[in-house]
């Protein structure tokens, strides 16, 4: 048995980090794109949000990158900042091993040191029943869906939204806002 561990990903494993999204991308209703991003793409992204102070995590087992998650603005106003979309893909071989679950849990961690106050789930397909537990077990609640937003795979798809207030939340305003 090997032993996980969650770290801040690198410019390294961008390489496989691009094969999982990939995979999502062509085989997955998690995200709604249609054309994987190339390692260019990939990489021009993680630049953006770790140059922009938000974390990146990779999950290494056995000395091999098998999922990421990542936190990313909401929208781009500034009345947002505080409050951040989150992002969690693994390898298909590890699904359903609680990998997913400590990525989300590190994940809000590092959001809360950072200062942020909300984080969005924003689920592709209702029917994601994985996606949607992992994310009530980390103390995400529903805030809604939006029926049949997406159109993948030939068929309309929901996303559903949950939200998680992160350290004070919404109790205080943060200092110099």
């Amino acid at each position: 048995m090997f032993s996980l561990q969650i770290r801040p990903a690198s410019a390294a494993d961008l390489p496989v980090i691009t094969d999982i999204y990939a995979e999502a991308v062509r085989f997955g209703t998690a995200t709604f794109e249609l054309i994987p991003p190339d390692l260019a793409e990939m990489t021009r992204r993680f630049r953006t949000l770790t140059d922009g102070g938000f974390p990146y995590l990779a999950a290494v087992l056995g000395g091999r990158v098998t999922g990421y998650a990542y936190a990313g603005p909401y929208r781009p106003r500034p009345a947002y900042r505080f409050t951040v979309e989150n992002s969690v893909y693994l390898a298909t071989a590890i699904h359903r091993r609680g990998i997913g679950r400590q990525l989300l849990e590190r994940l809000i961690a590092d959001c809360e040191t950072r200062g942020f106050r909300q984080m969005i789930a924003v689920i592709g397909d209702s029917a994601n029943a994985a996606s949607i537990g992992v994310h009530t077990a980390c103390g995400f609640q529903m805030i809604g869906t939006h029926p049949s937003v997406g159109l993948k795979f030939g068929r309309w798809l929901d996303t559903v939204m949950m939200q998680r207030r992160l350290g004070e939340g919404a109790t205080t305003v943060p200092p110099a806002t």
